[in-house]
């Protein structure tokens, strides 16, 4: 699926995109009277700092991911750090709007509170706050600084930049191969999860009537590729194709081959892009099932530093 460009802001601007709409007419919610300012037109200028937010509206972009966004700013002109969505999550759910970067590890978001949008995008343009520092200070609902817990395993710094390929389109989820010192490990993982078929797909072929509800299979892609080697949460949301409904990407790194349980690392693609859950490899089937239906939020799975998650009860 092709998705237009983005408008080129001017020097100074930031993008404020709107990606909910309902027949064609873009939602807002509450954000413009949550995070203050005055409208200039197409421009909303916010606090003491002049922060300029371009507001951008178009059905096209409706339903538009953050990890999408990197790919659809334009390539010649200024860059601004970071462009702002305003999703079903902020016209809904009353969430802060999401802010994606699009300079140091492009397509990975962290969301802010409304009423400080203003305040930590000025600290950004300035230099007074990286995008790093906004991750590395996400609660467990990928609010920065929010008053939810700390993640037992936060973010990691983004990594110097390299170049990794798109990820196999599908509407299902993928299993990436990230790291490859133990190949035994690695048979023994897919072994674990009912092993992978001829096409490459691990729990494809499950009979429903074996299937443990408590314990669900993992249905999923695999994707077996040096070139993902090293490949990061943050960095994965970008390289999902636009327009996929990809539920999950499942991460099978160092962690995985090291540890008990077989932990592996769940990439969310959707609230927060880029925001990492690790859980028991025997838990992520069941975690990919309750996104698909709805039943559960990605930040339910995220397990917070000192509380024992849910899932050890199990």
């Amino acid at each position: 699926m092709s998705l237009p460009e983005l408008p080129r802001p001017e020097p100074g601007d930031v993008l404020l995109v709107c990606t909910s709409y309902e027949d064609g007419t873009p939602l807002w919610g509450g954000l413009f009277s949550e995070v203050g300012g005055r409208r200039e037109g197409d421009v909303l200028v916010l606090g003491d700092g002049g922060v300029r937010l371009r507001l951008v509206e178009g059905g096209e972009w409706d339903d538009l991911r953050g990890g999408n966004v990197p790919a659809l700013v334009p390539g010649d002109g200024p860059v601004t750090p970071v462009v702002v969505l305003a999703d079903d999550s902020v016209v809904y759910g009353g969430d802060g709007p999401l802010l994606v970067d699009s300079a140091v590890a492009p397509g990975r978001g962290v969301r802010v509170s409304s009423d400080r949008l203003g305040e930590i995008l000025a600290a950004l343009l300035g230099g007074a706050l990286a995008f790093d520092d906004l991750v590395r200070d996400m609660d467990v609902y990928g609010m920065y600084q929010g008053d939810g817990g700390r993640p037992a395993f936060p973010a990691p710094a983004a990594p110097p930049h390299r170049d990794h390929p798109a990820l196999p389109a599908t509407d299902a989820a993928l299993l990436v191969r990230t790291c490859f010192d133990d190949e035994e490990g690695w048979r023994a993982l897919l072994d674990e999860l009912g092993g992978a078929d001829e096409d490459g797909w691990v729990g494809a072929d499950l009979d429903p009537d074996e299937i443990d509800v408590e314990h669900y299979p993992l249905t999923a892609r695999v994707v077996d590729d040096r070139a993902f080697e090293g490949l990061t949460a943050g960095q994965v949301p970008a390289l999902v194709p636009p327009g996929e409904d990809t539920i999950l990407v499942v991460l099978a790194d160092a962690r995985t081959f090291a540890e008990p349980d077989r932990p592996l690392t769940v990439v969310d693609l959707d609230d927060t892009p880029g925001q990492a859950a690790v859980l028991p490899c025997r838990m992520v089937g069941s975690m990919a099932c309750n996104l698909e239906i709805g039943n559960m939020d990605f930040h339910e799975f995220v397990a917070e530093d000192g509380r024992d998650p849910w899932w050890d009860a199990l």
